[in-house]
């Protein structure tokens, strides 16, 4: 299995409405081979923390790639990182 960790850091001053559906089209994608999907923006607990998260698990490598590789998500990408002041990722086998 495949976990799929994304931090993203948005402006201080960004759209929370845009970021809400921004987060939701994300949570909506179907793509083959996804165990889980969770994304949600911070809590505020600590000063400094970035904006939000999405944890996804992928079956395997292939379903990893596959949803790398999908349209949709390809378009939620491009939409954020023209907002982001930074995104942060990594994968790696549970």
């Amino acid at each position: 299995m495949i976990r799929n960790v994304v931090m993203v850091k948005l402006p201080d001053d960004h759209d929370r409405a845009w970021a809400a559906d921004l987060r939701e089209r994300f949570a909506a994608l179907n793509c083959p081979g996804t165990l889980s999907y969770t994304i949600g923006p911070d809590m505020g607990l600590r000063e400094g923390n970035w904006s939000f998260t999405i944890v996804a698990d992928f079956a395997d490598e292939a379903s990893y790639r596959a949803y790398d590789a999908d349209e949709e998500h390809n378009r939620l990408r491009a939409e954020l990182a023209r907002e982001a002041q930074q995104v942060a990722r990594m994968q790696f086998e549970l």
